[in-house]
């Protein structure tokens, strides 16, 4: 199961690097709403990594992977990267709060200003399932999505292998 582990994290990190060697788009914008009611803009991280997060209270895999993303928002916020939580729900904001307190999330939490949940369409592209997670660099162009699972070595091996190949 290790090895198939490794080899699976193998095939993830090319995969996601495929995507980034296409042409890049240009930069592109986001308007989100944060869990207080404010506009939280895509472009306010410019400069550093941001780790889009799409994400539900009901969703297992969802939940298994807070615990690497919180840590790899603390090793990198005040760095080089962050996590950005999308709720991909239409729940109580109480509701929310209350489950990222319970999993001692650190990362900001938002949701889509402006999006029809129904229509399984983001900002970013189609929705293929939850959660799903999209890397944006810090010119601000989206240069890998993938649904499922990622975790903190995930993460930093994609960054590091990116800028090993855009210096």
């Amino acid at each position: 199961m290790k090895l198939f582990l490794k080899q699976s994290r193998n095939w993830m990190l090319a995969g996601l690097l495929a995507i980034s060697g296409q042409a890049l788009a240009e930069p592109m914008d986001v308007e989100f709403v944060d869990m207080e009611g404010n506009t939280v803009m895509l472009s306010d991280f410019r400069g550093q990594w941001v780790v889009v997060n799409l994400w539900a209270t009901w969703c297992p895999p969802c939940i298994k992977e807070m615990p690497d993303l919180t840590l790899f928002h603390e090793q990198h916020k005040d760095s080089k990267a962050i996590v950005l939580g999308v709720n991909y729900e239409n729940i109580p904001i109480e509701k929310i709060n209350t489950f990222t307190e319970e999993l001692m999330i650190t990362f900001p939490i938002v949701r889509f200003k402006e999006i029809d949940l129904n229509a399984n369409q983001t900002p970013f592209g189609p929705l293929r399932g939850l959660p799903s997670t999209y890397m944006v660099a810090p010119s601000g162009q989206i240069v890998a999505g993938r649904a499922g699972l990622v975790d903190a070595e995930l993460l930093e091996n994609f960054i590091a292998e990116f800028e090993r190949r855009n210096p």
